[in-house]
């Protein structure tokens, strides 16, 4: 019989070199790639944009340090490192603050923007923990998480409609409002897509991956001031164990170890003057840390004078803005208005619309036109017309515009079903004719439907062009069929 001539017979030490060389090729494995972030509801655009409003209202209620502090420095050039390694074509416009806030707690905004609290600082034993928190709120914005939950909490984008105010939720009916209740209160799932973004990001810039599950194992131990983070993080289960697990299957890597100026900046940090969740809601109140971040210098680059962050809309004449007395209909989340034709109809996200003259809008903002937003309420309500009103009045109330009520909710009759109407003030997104901020009139009328079903509108024109406007909105308003 032939022999084989290519049998390893007479070659063992060649095979078997051969055999562990094959082993250890398959022993090695590939290096954590990023996961893909899936699509969301709400645009890029539109989650920076209100990123950034949001960030301004940060701003106005929260005690902020300056860029120029040791440990603002410190942070923003430690989250570069950490955004430097996701892709380009992922990556957003991260930027890093820090709050003068005892509590160990961080935060990261949709589009980017992120604070963490000085305690949190204090807190962690190492560099790797730190920028384990960071990573991982880094995650949420990478993953689009806020921008996800949209259509689960039928948010009410009234940021754009009204010169950028942020509200929250409102207890009495449960409407959510703008930003409020879209930043935070991850899922569990949430969560362990943070946790292994965050995990990859470390092990990308060679901090040890389970520095982040030991500040959440430490953080979930302590009784002190650890609840604060935990109740908006909430724990996925086995965390410890899903980065143990994401982490083994990864090529070993050289981790780094603090670096100076990690423990220059911890033991600085202890010195700053910190306050409680509990004094930072009460200076929020009278104002206290709007005018105190602006002594300081902690001013969001960006940000309008006033501190709103909110965008402008280009001065116009009031030929410009004319409404036509041809009017057309529109449908807005099964709503028929009918409207100017020469207004055009702008749809927004999740059942809003803006309809308004082309000179009336820009960049979000409405100083001349219509908003109009349907909501969910609350386990099914049929809502009550004054406390839907009231609710929606007191959101836009708490932001920093100086919004105002002007005279009592009065109950209308809006396409045969009873509605609340109340008149509102505030500053115009478009300066007046000498080019300074000039105020602006908004009529709120707000309809439950039924069914846990409502929609509200929002007339919107400077004060001194609003009566001027009314024969139209009231033309609007009556021809609106259900």
């Amino acid at each position: 019989m032939m022999r084989n001539r290519f049998s390893w017979a007479g070659r063992p030490a060649v095979y078997v070199a051969l055999c562990l060389l094959a082993g250890l090729a398959f022993a090695v494995a590939p290096a954590p790639d990023f996961p893909d972030p899936g699509h969301a509801p709400m645009s890029r655009a539109k989650q920076e944009q209100l990123g950034l409003q949001a960030a301004a209202q940060v701003y106005q209620q929260m005690p902020v340090l300056p860029d120029s502090s040791p440990e603002t420095q410190y942070i923003q050039a430690l989250g570069k490192r950490l955004v430097a390694v996701i892709p380009k074509d992922r990556t957003w416009p991260y930027q890093f603050h820090v709050l003068a806030q005892k509590e160990v707690n961080a935060f990261a905004l949709p589009g980017g923007p992120m604070f963490v609290n000085i305690g949190t600082i204090t807190t962690v034993d190492n560099e790797a923990e730190l920028a384990g928190v960071m990573a991982h709120e880094m995650g949420h914005v990478y993953m689009q998480h806020s921008a996800k939950r949209q259509r689960q909490t039928e948010v009410v984008d009234v940021i754009g409609a009204l010169a950028g105010v942020v509200g929250g939720s409102v207890a009495e009916t449960g409407v959510q409002l703008s930003a409020g209740t879209l930043l935070l209160k991850y899922s569990r799932k949430d969560e362990s897509q943070a946790d292994a973004f965050g995990a990859i990001v470390l092990w990308k810039t060679q901090y040890n991956p389970m520095a982040l599950a030991d500040f959440f194992r430490k953080l979930q131990a302590s009784t002190k001031n650890g609840p604060q983070f935990l109740s908006d993080h909430p724990n996925p289960g086995n965390r410890e164990q899903a980065i143990q697990n994401l982490v083994r299957s990864w090529p070993p890597e050289n981790y780094k170890p603090d670096s100076p100026e990690f423990a220059s900046v911890r033991a600085h940090a202890g010195s700053v003057h910190a306050y409680t969740a509990q004094e930072i809601a009460a200076g929020a109140k009278d104002g206290r840390w709007k005018a105190e971040n602006v002594k300081n210098g902690a001013v969001l680059a960006g940000a309008s004078a006033s501190g709103g962050g909110a965008p402008s809309v280009p001065a116009a004449p009031i030929s410009a803005i004319q409404p036509s007395g041809n009017f057309q209909s529109a449908n807005v989340d099964g709503v028929t208005i009918d409207h100017p034709d020469n207004w055009q109809v702008i749809p927004g996200q999740q059942g809003s619309a803006t309809i308004a003259p082309r000179a009336g809008v820009s960049g979000g903002a409405v100083a001349y036109g219509v908003v109009i937003q349907a909501v969910s309420l609350p386990n099914g309500s049929d809502g009550n017309p004054q406390q839907l009103t009231s609710a929606i009045a007191q959101s836009l109330q708490s932001g920093d515009l100086n919004v105002k009520q002007n005279g009592n909710i009065e109950t209308i009759t809006v396409g045969g079903m009873p509605a609340g109407s109340l008149q509102l003030t505030t500053v115009s997104p478009m300066p007046g004719p000498d080019g300074k901020p000039q105020p602006e009139r908004d009529w709120l009328v707000a309809v439950p439907r039924g069914g846990g079903k409502a929609i509200y509108f929002v007339f919107v024109a400077p004060q001194a062009n609003f009566d001027q406007l009314k024969p139209t909105f009231d033309r609007m308003l009556s021809s609106i069929r259900y």
